[in-house]
C-alpha cells in the first residue's frame, strides 16, 4: 500500500533513489548479508509525515513478513532517533492494520519490526552502533521485568556508517548503495569550492559521464539537482552567506576560476591535491 506524500514535504535523493522496489530489495539484502529472491514482493507505505526533516528522507516497507523503517541521516546523530521512531511505527501500523480487527479476540499477527539507519554526515562515526529506546527512559530501576534483562518497552536501531571506506562488504553487495556513497561524497567535495547551485549541477553531471547511478540520474537529473540545491542546512546558510559578502567585492575572474576548480575536480583528484593546485 503506497502512502500519498504531503506536497509540504520533498522527497530526498535519497528516497527518490530507494523507492524502487528492485534497488529497495538490493540494499535490504546487501545490509542483512543475505539474497532475498528478486519474486519477493516490496510494499512501499512510507507516511507522508517527513521523520526528521521537512523532506521524506526515510522508506517504509513491508518484505518477508518484515515491516523496516529505513533512514537515511546526514547531520548529526540525535540520541532521540529510538523515540522519533516509536512514535513513528506506531502510526505506520495504524496505517496498515484495520482498527476494528484489534478488537477481535483471535490474536492479530503483524509484520515483525526493524529500524535501519544509514548516517552519511560529515562527523566522525564508528562503522556500526545500535541505539536503544531504554536509554531515553528517566528512571531504569525497577523497570526491567522479574528474573530478565529486557524492559518492558524497548526499540533497538541499527545504526551503519555509510561515507566512503565505511562497511565494505555492505557496499560490495549494494552497487547502488557504493555508488549513492560516492555520489554524496563528491557533492561534498564540490561544495568546498562552489555555490550549492553550482555544486548540484557539477556532481549530476560528473556522475553521468562516471557511469555512477548513470541511469537514474539520466532519468531524475533536474529533479535531483533540485533536491541537493533546496537540500540545505541552517549552518550551510550562514557558510554560503559569509561567502557570498566575500566575493561580492572579487567577482571578477570568479567565472574563470569556478570552472577551473570544476575541471579539478572531475579529475577525481584527492582533495590535498586540489589544495595545492589551488594554491599555485
Amino acid at each position: 500500500m503506497d502512502m500519498n506524500v504531503n506536497r509540504n514535504y520533498k522527497d530526498s535523493v535519497f528516497s527518490l533513489l530507494f523507492s524502487e522496489p528492485k534497488i529497495l530489495r538490493e540494499l535490504y539484502s546487501a545490509i542483512e548479508g543475505i539474497d532475498i529472491p528478486p519474486d519477493a514482493i516490496v510494499n512501499i507505505n512510507t507516511l507522508s509525515e517527513a521523520l526528521f526533516m521537512k523532506k521524506i528522507n526515510d522508506l517504509s516497507f513491508t518484505i518477508d513478513n518484515r515491516i523496516v523503517v529505513l533512514i537515511e541521516h546526514q547531520s548529526s546523530i540525535s540520541r532521540n532517533i529510538p523515540l522519533r521512531i516509536l512514535m513513528y511505527i506506531a502510526r505506520v501500523y495504524e496505517k496498515i492494520i484495520e482498527k476494528k480487527d484489534i478488537y477481535h479476540r483471535k490474536l492479530i499477527k503483524i509484520p515483525t519490526p526493524e529500524f535501519i539507519v544509514l548516517y552519511n554526515g560529515k562527523e566522525e562515526c564508528i562503522e556500526y552502533q545500535e541505539m536503544r529506546l531504554s536509554s531515553s527512559f528517566e528512571d531504569i530501576t525497577g523497570l526491567k521485568l522479574k528474573d530478565s534483562e529486557e524492559f518492558p518497552l524497548e526499540l533497538v536501531v541499527q545504526v551503519f556508517n555509510i561515507n566512503q571506506g565505511q562497511n565494505k562488504k555492505i557496499m560490495e553487495r549494494s552497487k547502488y548503495l557504493d555508488n549513492y556513497s560516492y555520489f554524496v561524497n563528491k557533492f561534498y567535495e564540490y561544495r568546498q569550492y562552489l555555490s550549492l547551485e553550482e555544486s548540484a549541477k557539477a556532481v549530476v553531471r560528473y556522475c553521468i559521464e562516471n557511469n555512477i547511478l548513470r541511469e537514474f540520474l539520466e532519468t531524475h537529473g533536474s529533479e535531483v539537482t533540485n533536491m541537493l540545491y533546496h537540500d540545505i542546512t541552517i549552518e550551510e546558510i550562514a557558510e554560503i552567506r559569509a561567502k557570498e559578502a566575500y566575493e561580492d567585492g572579487c567577482e571578477e575572474g570568479q567565472e574563470k576560476e569556478r570552472k577551473y576548480v570544476i575541471s579539478l575536480l572531475d579529475q577525481d583528484l584527492s582533495k590535498e591535491e586540489i589544495k595545492q593546485r589551488l594554491m599555485r
